[in-house]
C-alpha cells in the first residue's frame, strides 16, 4: 500500500519505474531515509526484466529537489557531526549508482534543481530541463564545496563556464544548463506528463527508445545567456587564485562581471578557494567516483569549519543573509586551510574509486 505522505513515492506506469520526490513543502530536500529509500529501489529494478526506464520527478509545482536537508546537517555539525558524514556516503553512492544504472534513467528537472537536486538527476541517461527550470550548485554561500559530483559536472563544462558557476553558486535555466552538459533535452512544463505516458507505452524498450520519445517533445530552449558571457568568463576565472579571479572581473568594467565579483565576495573564503582546488583537481580524474571520493573529503573537512554552521545559519535558519565568515577575508586562507579539503577524513575515505 502507497502512502502518499511518504517522502519518497515508488510506482510503475507499464514498463517504466517511476521514483517521486515528495516533500513539496521542503522543496523535496534529501534526507538520509529518502536517499536509501531510492537506492534500494535502482538496485531492485536492475535486475528487474519488467522495468525497462526509471523516471525520476519532484512532487508539486516548485521544483524536482532544492538539494540535501541543510537544516538536519546544521544541527548534526552543532552537536557533534556523527550524522552527516554517514548521510554523505549513502547519498554519494546513490549518485555513482544513478551514473552506472544500465538502463535508462530519465530526470524531469523541472523548476529548482540545486545541490542533492543535481546529484540525483544530472548524472542520469536522459536529463529534461524545461523554461521553468532553475539548475544550481550554490554550496558556497553555506560554507560547503560543490559535492554529489558537482566538481566533475562542473570542471567538464565549456572553457571555465563551471569555475563561475561554482564559485558563484548562480542558479542558471534550461539553454545554459544544456550549455554546461547539466541535461540534454528541453521540454516544455506542459508536455511532460505525455512524456511520461510515451515512456510508459509498449515500444519503449531500450535507450535508444527512451531518447528518441523525448525528443520527440522537445524544442529549442529559450536563449541562455553564458554562451555570449565567455568573452569575459573564461578569461576572468582561468586565473590561478580567486583573489585574481575577483580582481579580473572587476577590471573588466562590464556591469555582468562586476556583478560576479560582487557575489564572489559574499560567499565563504574558506570554501571558495577550497572550491578553485576541487574544480582543478576534478578536471583530470577520470571517473565520476573519484570525483566523489574527493568531495567527500572536502564535505567532511567542511563539518569542521565555523564556516558550514555560520553560513546554514544565515541562509536558512535565521534568514538574515548577513554570514559572519571566519576567515572573513580571502588573503586570511592559508594554503594548509584548503590542504584540510582534501586529507582524509578521521571516519576513513569513501572509497568509491576502489570499487570501480
Amino acid at each position: 500500500m502507497v502512502h502518499e505522505d511518504e517522502p519518497v513515492l515508488l510506482g510503475r506506469a507499464g514498463r517504466t519505474a517511476r521514483i517521486t520526490l515528495n516533500r513539496p513543502r521542503a522543496l523535496n530536500a534529501l534526507t538520509h531515509p529518502m536517499v536509501l529509500r531510492i537506492s534500494e529501489a535502482l538496485a531492485r529494478w536492475e535486475d528487474d526484466e519488467s522495468v525497462t526506464a526509471v523516471i525520476i520527478s519532484g512532487a508539486g509545482e516548485r521544483g524536482l529537489c532544492a538539494g540535501g536537508d541543510i537544516r538536519a546537517i546544521h544541527e548534526d555539525a552543532r552537536t557533534g557531526g556523527a550524522a552527516s558524514p554517514a548521510f554523505w556516503r549513502d547519498e554519494y553512492r546513490l549518485n555513482a549508482r544513478i551514473a552506472r544504472f544500465p538502463k535508462p534513467y530519465v530526470a524531469l528537472m523541472d523548476g529548482i534543481v540545486m545541490g542533492g537536486g543535481v546529484g540525483v538527476s544530472a548524472h542520469g541517461t536522459v536529463r529534461i530541463v524545461t523554461e521553468r527550470s532553475a539548475v544550481a550548485m550554490p554550496e558556497t554561500g553555506i560554507g560547503l564545496v560543490p559535492d554529489v559530483g558537482g566538481t566533475y559536472l562542473l570542471s567538464r563544462a565549456p572553457g571555465e563556464l563551471g569555475t563561475h558557476l561554482a564559485l558563484t553558486g548562480r542558479a542558471v535555466g534550461a539553454a545554459d544548463a544544456l550549455l554546461c552538459g547539466l541535461a540534454d533535452h528541453f521540454v516544455p512544463s506542459e508536455r511532460l506528463d505525455a512524456v511520461r505516458t510515451a515512456l510508459a507505452g509498449p515500444d519503449v524498450r531500450e535507450a535508444a527508445h527512451v531518447t528518441e520519445t523525448v525528443r520527440g517533445y522537445g524544442t529549442a530552449a529559450p536563449e541562455g545567456q553564458l554562451a555570449a558571457d565567455r568573452e569575459w568568463i573564461d578569461p576572468c576565472y582561468a586565473a590561478g587564485t580567486v583573489e585574481e579571479i575577483v580582481e579580473r572581473l572587476l577590471a573588466t568594467g562590464l556591469p555582468a562581471a562586476k556583478e560576479a565579483a560582487e557575489t564572489i565576495l559574499t560567499r565563504s573564503p574558506t570554501a571558495l578557494k577550497a572550491t578553485l582546488e576541487a574544480l582543478r583537481r576534478a578536471r583530470p580524474l577520470p571517473t565520476l567516483e573519484e570525483a566523489l571520493d574527493q568531495e567527500y573529503r572536502a564535505s567532511c573537512a567542511a563539518l569542521a569549519t565555523p564556516d558550514l554552521l555560520e553560513g546554514i545559519r544565515a541562509q536558512v535558519i535565521d534568514k538574515d543573509r548577513r554570514p559572519r565568515w571566519s576567515p572573513k577575508e580571502l588573503a586570511q586562507v592559508t594554503e594548509a586551510d584548503v590542504a584540510r579539503f582534501f586529507a582524509p577524513p578521521p571516519g576513513g575515505d569513501l572509497g568509491l574509486a576502489a570499487g570501480v
